[in-house]
């Protein structure tokens, strides 16, 4: 805690007063006592445009402390609200110069181009902003239900992406396998396959070559092979 003293309207000359004690003149002196802790405050709520066009609601809450109570007590009037109603226009001016994009992923850029117009701003008031921090961010509920809606067409997309390219290695891993099987190989590759189906199934599936069946239906009197279908 700091004082500063004045004299008829005039700051006395000399230093701050404090801490510990300090003589003064009464009924002629003026006592303005200064705190030089941390202070801190909530923006409340500000409706924002961002640079694409993005309705966005944001508060935050602004860390300062002065450094020199001399201009504290002379050069504004209410340092506290000027501060605050700074603050305010600052962080509505950053946010609607980016994206909505810019906004989300590079939240601590944005917030540090904040502390930085703070400061150039308030430094003539004797205050240093130490941090901004945004607290929340929040979208009006249609335009999240857009967002949700375009974010599960993109991993639907995505999946089905995926699947297509699995199908797509497993066929040409089957080809490449087919193409290295004798006859006899693959025969006995599809006995192996029937063994291993559970003998619980009550269907079993045999695979033909369509040779075999031309070769009844050649010896079938008055049929040909376009009669079976």
């Amino acid at each position: 805690m700091r004082a500063v003293i004045l004299r008829l309207g005039r700051v006395v000359k000399g230093r701050v007063k404090g801490p510990g004690l300090f003589w003064f003149i009464p009924w002629l002196d003026v006592i303005q006592k200064v705190d030089l802790r941390t202070v801190s405050f909530n923006i409340r709520p500000q409706e924002v445009l961002t640079a694409d066009g993005v309705p966005l609601k944001v508060d935050a809450v602004v860390f300062y402390r002065v450094v020199d109570p001399c201009l504290w007590v002379t050069r504004v009037q209410n340092g506290h609200e000027a501060t605050h109603a700074l603050a305010q226009t600052t962080l509505r001016a950053a946010l609607g110069a980016h994206t909505l994009t810019d906004v989300l992923t590079q939240r601590r850029a944005v917030t540090a181009r904040v502390e930085e117009v703070l400061c150039a701003a308030s430094t003539v008031w004797g205050v240093v902003v130490e941090r901004v921090e945004l607290k929340d961010l929040t979208l009006p509920v249609n335009l999240q239900r857009c967002m949700a809606s375009e974010a599960e067409a993109a991993r639907k997309a995505r999946a089905k992406m995926i699947v297509a390219e699995g199908e797509v290695k497993a066929s040409r891993a089957l080809m490449e396998a087919a193409s290295g099987l004798s006859p006899v190989a693959l025969q006995l590759r599809y006995l192996q396959s029937l063994s291993s189906v559970s003998s619980s199934a009550s269907i079993v599936v045999f695979s033909l070559p369509t040779e075999l069946l031309d070769v009844f239906i050649s010896h079938q009197p008055g049929l040909s092979t376009g009669d079976t279908t």
